[in-house]
């Protein structure tokens, strides 16, 4: 596993010494490259070079051991030993993890869809709170987010809805949500005060460039209308809302949040090309099921994630076995603890998995 850091640490200093020549930004995409190259190894030879300078501690220790006969000195030497070497495993570990296979995802924006399960008015409200939650997450986050179409009911609830999340990792981060979220509380309109359980699915898609997903013009119906529900001051008296057919899979996406028709063509085509993108990437799972299922976060859609319950203030992730009581921050967009730990229980899954294989 550690054979080629040193390759690694060379290729850093290369890139290094190719974003110090004079002339580097002349060429914007050979610069952007570059940068990217060196963001992205950054982590690890700083690790690895951490890594080399404790085991350098470990041998100068050792060494010094044998010479000294002074006893208080030798105890001085046998505790920066024992540093030395509890660092040495720590960031042994560490490396093992920035060494595991990154999902070609990671960088990419995220397409969530937000839908409303079992539970009726009381279901939706959830899934608009849920997209509140998002929308909080991402703005700490500093991602921005677009919603591509929302059907609203009339009490503030959500039936569906569909947005863009623009940030960097923002799907690697986000993947963890994708499943069936579960609440359970004492609806408004619940006069005798019993406890209800309702759900929402959440998907979360990384965006697909076109170059990664072919669309044939002739598997396509493009329909324009005027759009419905609440709008600006001309939404729904000119053409702008577009609505794709995608024959192939039956897929169909309705973009209505822009005034205008192109922009809402591009925000369809852009959820489109995620979705059949995401189809191909779930094909892909299932047929490496032993994979998908040491995985957290890419699993089955249909599989419920977490419940969040308002009587005892709790949210528990059932992946994980984690109950966090802070309810109201969560629900306020605090989730970094949670993706926290289901990042953690996934690369220390994915490790046994490596380890086994050794």
């Amino acid at each position: 596993m550690f054979e080629n850091l040193d390759d690694i640490l060379m290729k850093y200093e290369d890139i290094n010494a190719e974003l110090s020549a004079p002339d580097v930004t002349s060429d914007q995409n050979r610069f952007r490259r570059l940068m990217k190259e060196q963001s992205s190894l950054a982590p690890l030879v700083e690790t690895y070079t951490a890594y080399k300078k404790a085991n350098q501690d470990i041998e100068d220790s050792l060494a010094m051991l044998d010479e000294e006969n002074d006893e208080e000195m030798r105890e001085m030497l046998k505790e920066e030993l024992s540093a030395a070497k509890e660092k040495s495993a720590s960031l042994e570990e560490k490396i093992k993890i920035l060494l595991l296979p990154k999902d070609p995802n990671d960088d990419k924006n995220v397409v969530v869809e937000i839908r409303a399960g079992a539970g009726g008015d009381e279901a939706a409200l959830f899934a608009a709170e849920l997209f509140r939650m998002y929308t909080h997450y991402a703005e700490t986050r500093h991602w921005r987010i677009e919603v591509v179409n929302a059907d609203e009911t009339g009490i503030g609830g959500m039936k569906e809805i569909e947005f863009m999340v623009t940030g960097q990792g923002a799907y690697s981060v986000l993947k963890y949500e994708s499943g069936v979220h579960r609440v359970q509380r004492v609806p408004e309109t619940e006069s005798g005060g019993r406890i209800h359980t309702s759900t929402a699915s959440v998907a979360v898609m990384p965006e697909a460039e076109e170059v990664e997903v072919q669309i044939d013009e002739k598997d396509i119906r493009i329909d324009v209308m005027r759009a419905s529900g609440n709008g600006g001051q001309c939404v729904n008296t000119t053409d702008s809302a577009v609505r794709l057919t995608h024959y192939p899979t039956g897929i169909v996406i309705y973009s209505q949040t822009e005034k205008s028709q192109i922009q809402n063509k591009e925000k369809a085509f852009a959820l489109l090309r995620a979705k059949l993108y995401d189809l191909e990437c779930q094909k892909a799972h299932d047929a490496e099921a032993d994979a998908r299922r040491s995985q957290i976060g890419t699993g089955d859609r249909s599989e419920k994630i977490r419940t969040y319950n308002f009587p005892q203030g709790r949210v528990t992730d059932h992946r994980i076995g984690l109950t966090l009581y802070k309810l109201d921050k969560i629900m306020n967009g605090d989730i970094q603890e949670i993706l926290d730990a289901c990042i953690s229980a996934d690369q220390a899954a994915k490790l046994a998995k490596m380890n086994g294989e050794e």
